[in-house]
């Protein structure tokens, strides 16, 4: 393919940049760009803001309300949305549940679901990760037995995302012992507020309340809230976990990521210099610099070649492999170029509004909290030792 940008991207480019200037809000913007907690509200809207653009669900096809935009666009948008300090868009039902849907829901689920995905009448977690089946996930216990027409769910779901926000969780569970353990996994779509559900918040290191356990005892999940077959869930869980991996690769917050600690390293001294010019700093960068700019062109390369689906499995295992890999070594280099500064940071410090006195320069906190948070990336999603497995089985054959 050719990796430059053509003449209409170009356009595109301008087009996404003067988007960003009127519409982006200044308050979440510096919320971003300080690293500070962003609310519920603040996601939403972003949310909101872009689903009255028509361009929240750049991927989906225009049959279901999406921008129907090509990968290039996608990427465009991503990297200048990063550099402009955008919030993320919250991926649980854009990116992850709705291609589900498409492919293998109901017409009924598909009429239901993906409109409140658009419009925001539905936040989604994800109620895959188990205590004992994180990388290994088809070790959960979660059962759902049949009781007329309902399942009864009991069991627990842990490291769930953004949970205390959502309204549905999409979970694996188990419907049978029978046969190999993927045989006997279903997928259902479940109501937060259904009788019988808890939820407990995670502290992470960094202090902030991100993820959550989910308990079940005895929840009563309809029959129609089954998606595809039943003991078929582990297909459309592979399914969804190439489009989870594909996204944490995280591209344009990379590029952003990258310019932040050029930055830092010109405003910082060492010996009198600008850090930036130090031989072994500026190697790592360079360094991180060229890997980079070889992960986007390979994510653009294979999500636009006609047989991407068919070697989705191994292809995103190797960008969330190195796209990770990328975020946290960016992580690494900012921290290191504070130097002492980013080591202690007062949490209150990311909360909006706070006026105490900052320690070292503006950015410490941020980096500081950003280093400690993105330690999960290469776990997540399937971890990056498994995701190796994953290669050598499916295209080395070992």
């Amino acid at each position: 393919m050719d990796i430059s940008y053509s003449a209409e991207d170009l356009a595109f480019r301008e087009k996404v940049r003067a988007f960003l200037q009127e519409r982006l809000p200044r308050t979440l913007s510096e919320k971003v760009r300080r690293n500070q907690h962003l609310s519920r509200d603040d996601m939403e809207q972003w949310h909101g803001i872009l689903n009255d653009k028509g361009w929240l669900a750049q991927d989906w096809p225009k049959e279901h309300g999406g921008a129907g935009w090509t990968t290039v666009q996608q990427q465009i948008f991503e990297d200048e949305a990063a550099a402009a300090n955008a919030p993320r868009i919250v991926p649980f039902g854009l990116k992850m549940l709705a291609p589900v849907l498409m492919k293998f829901g109901s017409p009924e689920q598909k009429d239901r679901y993906l409109p409140r995905i658009l419009n925001g009448s539905d936040w989604w977690c994800q109620g895959y990760s188990e205590p004992g089946a994180g990388s290994d996930l088809a070790s959960l216990k979660t059962r759902a037995v049949r009781d007329g027409d309902h399942y009864v769910v009991n069991g627990q779901k842990t490291w769930t995302t953004l949970g205390q926000h959502a309204n549905k969780i999409f979970c694996l569970v188990r419907t049978s012992t029978e046969g190999k353990p993927q045989e006997g996994i279903s997928f259902l779509l479940i109501d937060m507020d259904t009788p019988g559900i808890t939820i407990r918040p995670i502290i992470l290191l960094e202090g902030t309340h991100e993820v959550n356990e989910v308990f079940f005892d005895d929840v009563r999940v309809p029959i129609e809230n089954l998606v595809g077959e039943e003991n078929k869930g582990w297909t459309y869980a592979k399914y969804l976990l190439t489009h989870e991996r594909t996204n944490i690769a995280g591209v344009g917050f990379s590029r952003a990521a990258l310019a932040h600690v050029k930055a830092i390293a010109r405003d910082q001294k060492v010996r009198g210099r600008p850090l930036i010019n130090d031989p072994l700093f500026a190697a790592r960068i360079a360094k991180v610099e060229m890997e980079l700019a070889a992960l986007a062109t390979t994510n653009l390369r294979v999500l636009s070649a006609p047989d991407a689906a068919a070697n989705a499995g191994p292809i995103s295992s190797m960008l969330k492999i190195k796209g990770t890999e990328i975020r946290q070594e960016l992580n690494d280099l900012a921290r290191r170029a504070l130097g002492p500064y980013a080591l202690p940071f007062v949490s209150e410090a990311l909360e909006p509004g706070w006026n105490g006195e900052p320690i070292g320069p503006e950015d410490a906190a941020g980096v500081a909290a950003d280093y400690f948070n993105n330690r999960k990336i290469s776990i997540y999603g399937g971890s990056n030792e498994v995701q190796r497995n994953i290669i050598s089985k499916m295209v080395m054959g070992l």
